[in-house]
């Protein structure tokens, strides 16, 4: 499951960038390849697994606003794959920074995340053994 679609992509970029990064066919079709596109997208959710899949249940869903941005800014760095632009360089730069403040907990998404363990354990400390060798009670009368 993708965190951002074709459609995401090119609300965000424009259908022309999308053809210019994807049409590598040696006769141009002028026309977005969806298979280079779905690459490029699961690339970028393999990525933001790896950052939140400690903290969050995988895959997230509904999908946060944030993590589809970071996709579509992903994505579109994995398309500029041989010479991405300043701009390009940045947003994936952003994305990871983003990334790394979700897994450090410092940035919450709004998805479910992981459930803490159930414990049996009541706060309380017991030791048990056998009665101490030293000590006020132990030498008592000697």
């Amino acid at each position: 499951m993708s965190y951002a679609t074709l459609q995401d992509l090119i609300d965000r970029f424009g259908a022309d960038e999308l053809v210019q990064l994807t049409d590598r066919a040696a006769v141009p079709t002028e026309a977005i390849d969806e298979v280079v596109v779905g690459r490029a997208l699961d690339d970028a959710r393999r990525l933001i697994d790896g950052y939140v899949g400690g903290r969050y249940r995988l895959p997230l869903a509904p999908v946060p606003d944030l993590v589809r941005r970071i996709a579509c800014d992903l994505a579109r760095y994995f398309l500029h794959s041989n010479k991405p632009t300043e701009l390009v360089k940045d947003s994936y730069k952003e994305a990871v920074r983003l990334l790394e403040k979700v897994a450090a907990g410092t940035v919450t998404l709004q998805a479910a995340g992981l459930e803490a363990p159930a414990s049996t354990h009541t706060g309380a400390a017991f030791i048990a053994g056998e009665a101490p060798l030293f000590g006020r009670r132990a030498h008592r009368g000697s």
